[in-house]
């Protein structure tokens, strides 16, 4: 029941290409951003698409992996954690920002149908 604490699971699709930054340490994080899509009904009873983005943030060895195989424009599966930060901004504003951790992926998508 543990692993039922924190999960995500999404299914969307990439926004823009993986970016990767090597920190100090040596360890790479690539950050990319997905939207999902949710069907409603407005009150004309006409349908429309309301999109989410959402941050997604890599670490280590599944970083990597993503920064290689991810394109802008496919369509993939991920499973992770949400992270919620606290930071105060240049200003002394406090702000607050809400990430999903990756632990794994799944590419829904065939790279050569990624739009370019």
């Amino acid at each position: 029941m543990n692993t039922l604490r924190n999960k995500v699971s999404l299914i969307g699709r990439l926004g823009a290409q993986p970016e990767v930054v090597k920190l100090e340490s040596g360890i790479a994080l690539t950050c990319f951003s997905i939207a999902t899509n949710e069907p409603y009904k407005n009150k004309a009873g006409e349908w429309q698409d309301q999109t989410q983005w959402h941050e997604i943030k890599a670490w280590g060895k599944v970083g990597e992996i993503v920064s290689k195989l991810l394109k802008k424009g496919q369509e993939v599966a991920i499973d992770g954690r949400i992270v919620n930060k606290e930071y105060e901004s240049k200003t002394g504003e406090k702000r607050f920002s809400t990430s999903i951790e990756l632990k794994e992926f799944l590419l829904l998508t065939p790279v050569s149908d990624a739009k370019k």
